[in-house]
């Protein structure tokens, strides 16, 4: 991204942003500890509770409530446009 990107996490059944103990219902890039993989990419966390060591990755989800995640790319580069590179998918930790 050219200047910067943002996760945020909605209500399924308000549409608006999802209601939890965090300040905010989301990340970007911007935000106060959050840590880049060794490669330049990021891992963002979605859970009830952080998982321990990555609490600036973290975005909170409330347990029994539905939710849904929009990715902003605000001044994507040329490789988001002609398709050679997408969001990873999310994956299931347990």
């Amino acid at each position: 991204m050219k200047d910067f990107w943002s996760f945020m996490v909605y209500d399924n059944q308000s549409r608006s942003m999802l209601e939890t103990d965090q300040k905010s219902a989301g990340l970007d890039s911007n935000s106060r500890g959050l840590v880049a993989n060794d490669d330049g990419s990021y891992t963002i966390w979605f859970g009830p509770k952080a998982p321990k060591g990555k609490e600036g990755n973290w975005v909170q989800t409330m347990p029994g409530k539905g939710w849904n995640t929009l990715l902003r790319l605000y001044g994507p580069l040329q490789p988001w446009f002609d398709k050679t590179w997408k969001p990873g998918d999310f994956e299931l930790v347990k």
